[in-house]
């Protein structure tokens, strides 16, 4: 069993939490969710959350790296490049030498890390498209945990997660659920028991009947794919080419390692009041970007 008195999350939306939002309005997330459950097993956890959505992996070494090595926590979880695969011009392999530095440092600060991979974004049009450059990021991430002995969530092995509806409409934030499993994946990485199970499928979606019904079927899909780019595609390329990032103005809601209060607690129970901050939102508000 993981026995880990101090935790602290790195990364960008991702591990902030941005689809699971809280009773207060904030985040709550994958992160949240694994402190909760480390804190059930070992009373007094300390946990601290750096992690703000838009972060490059860059900002995440020069911002965020810096500061948990300064912590000293046990364990830290590095999950960060998915907004730069999102641009054209990225390099997976200049990504990874990046992310190496930061395991790197992490590492010799006497940490245990744990690696998150990419996932596989095969589900949706367009987003596939990066798919060969995720599958090479997430090949070089595990190289890397490897080499630098790491613990490794590897995402693009939940196979779960290729459907839809573990993913909010802008198709780049898990739902609850996505992060719930998340979080239970990071349980498992890091030796904890919990009752749970990632893999527990899904309820089977009715279908309709008949060529009518697959047409029909056929027919939500792409206008869904038509809704997507209007509302989230579109907007993020008109943020890309004014430089706005959803980070701009933000700070980590849990910018210290402080003991597991202000959490919802394991399974809803609540511990108390989280941090008011900036809304949980998964589709973008005016002026940010994902």
């Amino acid at each position: 069993m993981a026995d880990f008195a101090s935790f602290a999350a790195l990364g960008d939306s991702f591990t902030e939490g941005v689809g699971d939002p809280r009773a207060d309005g904030g985040c709550r997330g994958w992160a949240d969710r694994f402190a909760e459950h480390l804190a059930a097993s070992r009373p007094g956890l300390r946990y601290a959350n750096l992690a703000i959505r838009g972060k490059l992996l860059t900002e995440v070494l020069d911002e965020q790296v810096p500061v948990a090595i300064g912590m000293s926590p046990e364990l830290v979880s590095l999950a960060a490049g998915g907004n730069d695969l999102l641009r054209p011009r990225t390099d997976p392999d200049d990504l990874a030498a990046v992310f190496e530095s930061a395991v790197a440092g992490l590492r010799a600060s006497g940490a245990t890390v744990l690696a998150f991979t990419g996932f596989d974004p095969k589900a949706f049009p367009v987003l596939r498209m990066i798919r060969g450059k995720s599958a090479v990021l997430t090949m070089h991430i595990r190289d890397i945990a490897a080499r630098h002995g790491c613990l490794i969530a590897d995402l693009w092995t939940m196979r779960i997660l290729t459907d839809r509806r573990l993913w909010t409409p802008d198709r780049l934030h898990l739902t609850p659920d996505g992060h719930r499993r998340v979080a239970l994946l990071a349980c498992e990485v890091a030796g904890l028991r919990v009752a749970a199970d990632w893999r527990a499928p899904l309820r089977v979606a009715p279908s309709r009947p008949g060529v009518g019904g697959a047409a029909a079927t056929w027919a939500a899909a792409r206008w869904n794919d038509v809704a997507w780019v209007t509302q989230h595609a579109a907007p993020y390329l008109s943020r890309r080419l004014h430089g706005v990032s959803s980070g701009d103005g933000m700070v980590p809601k849990r910018p210290e390692l402080l003991a597991m209060e202000g959490m919802d607690g394991v399974d809803g129970m609540t511990t108390g009041a989280a941090t008011p901050r900036a809304a949980c939102l998964s589709r973008p508000a005016r002026r940010v970007k994902l």
